[in-house]
């Protein structure tokens, strides 16, 4: 009885109705173009990095005081250059503001190493090569940690290269496709990875996804073997943007994707049949429509398996934020011999958003749930493109991965801005006011 008492629990989300903002944190504008493409917390819930469309991180400090939340610095308390554009960026799996050695992260910036870079200053603590046959440096577009953060998964374009980070040297390089001319494998840039908490004394497992628009553009890894163990199916033929388990159900993967599938998120039961999605997740009637935007939207499951979150693009549902349940699921169903999850009656199930409110002014393009407390994160802005002569323009959202298509129709270049380049923190805890 004493241990349960001792129990620690998270304080329950309150979805039954649309929740305050605590607090603003605006960027650092170096041009009107200027917006924050992702943020994160980092695990103790003290610190926000935010990557910022020019090239660089904004580190912002949040204390919390209870019953009330108090941010330190509504401007960022450091903003850390890079020499080329991000690729990707991940905080080290227990960073905290309150043990120096722990509070770092690793980024991507193209045609450099991967960094290890120290939150407090930016400077840089270690780096990590990856060079093709041509001796070029190769930044890659996805990272993960495996589950003890002793080991760095780097995803490119047909490959993954894995370091140990108890040893300095080269890292070991896993093949996705037996060749580039063979059309078997995971083809094309590895764009998402993510650790699944489930795993053995001998393995553990992880799952891999491509931005190349096939049916099949996700698999299942073991760090036990360099050969796939599944594929999943099922999906849209779009490039895989992200990829998330279920915190405390493992065996659910959750995939978001780019382009004409942006607004969706679609899961699988990886225990069961992996060529039908279990769930589609739809932010708004619009999303069964074309969409027309390759920007990233990325999506966040709270600590406690139970909700889902994610942003929409502005011209959809005008920069809104969207909640799902997770609990409606029933495992039992999709291990039952009886039943086929090929059914249509069953599978996929379509779902709506128990919670949805107007978060900004802009595409929604970021959704971090804090690590243990009911506070959501959102980062808002994408490219609009205003024409220099007449300051005219339409909202065209860019990828971070590729160039903007089409022909030019005036001599003067356009010039990108961005309608509300912040992040806002919410509250979403019972009691407040």
């Amino acid at each position: 009885m004493e241990d349960a008492s001792q129990t620690w629990t998270p304080d329950p989300h309150d979805i039954s109705r649309e929740p305050s903002c605590l607090s603003t944190l605006k960027c650092t504008q170096s041009d009107q173009g200027e917006f924050p493409r992702s943020a994160k917390w980092c695990s103790d819930g003290s610190t926000v990095i935010a990557q910022m469309e020019s090239g660089t991180f904004q580190r912002y400090d949040v204390s919390f005081q209870e019953p009330i939340m108090q941010v330190r610095e509504e401007r960022p308390a450091k903003t850390f250059p890079q020499p080329a554009p991000v690729l990707d960026f991940l905080w080290y799996p227990t960073a905290s503001s309150l043990d120096a050695a722990s509070f770092c992260f690793v980024a991507s910036v193209r045609e450099c190493p991967v960094k290890l870079l120290d939150a407090s200053d930016g400077r840089l603590r270690a780096s990590y090569k990856i060079v093709d046959h041509r001796e070029r440096q190769i930044a890659p577009h996805s990272l993960a940690f495996n589950l003890t953060a002793q080991k760095l998964y780097c995803g490119f374009e047909d490959a993954i290269e894995m370091f140990d980070l108890s040893r300095p040297g080269e890292g070991t390089r896993i093949p996705t496709t037996p060749s580039k001319k063979s059309k078997d494998g995971l083809k094309g840039i590895i764009s998402a990875l993510a650790f699944s908490s489930s795993y053995t004394a001998e393995e553990s497992f992880y799952a891999v996804g491509s931005f190349t628009p096939t049916a099949q553009n996700i698999a299942m890894f073991s760090d036990a073997q360099s050969e796939p163990l599944m594929y999943v199916g099922g999906g849209p033929r779009a490039g895989v943007t992200q990829l998330r388990f279920n915190p405390t159900k493992p065996h659910i993967l959750y995939a978001g994707y780019r382009g004409h599938s942006s607004g969706m998120i679609y899961s699988w039961d990886i225990r069961s049949n992996v060529d039908t999605p279990l769930e589609i997740f739809y932010k708004s009637p619009a999303d069964k429509g074309p969409t027309r935007s390759n920007q990233r939207m990325y999506f966040d499951i709270d600590i406690t398996g139970r909700l889902l979150s994610t942003g929409d693009q502005a011209r959809v549902s005008n920069g809104s934020v969207s909640v799902f349940e997770l609990d409606d699921y029933d495992a039992s169903i999709a291990l039952s011999a009886e039943v086929e999850p090929s059914d249509d009656n069953l599978y996929p199930k379509t779902i709506s958003p128990a919670l949805q409110f107007k978060a900004h002014e802009d595409a929604v393009g970021s959704i971090a749930f804090h690590p243990f407390r009911p506070i959501l994160l959102s980062a808002s802005g994408s490219r609009h493109f205003l024409d220099d002569d007449d300051g005219s323009g339409s909202d065209t959202s860019s990828s971070g991965e590729g160039e903007l298509s089409g022909p030019a129709k005036h001599s003067r270049r356009s010039r990108p801005v961005t309608l509300d380049p912040t992040m806002k923190i919410w509250d979403l805890r019972k009691d407040a006011t």
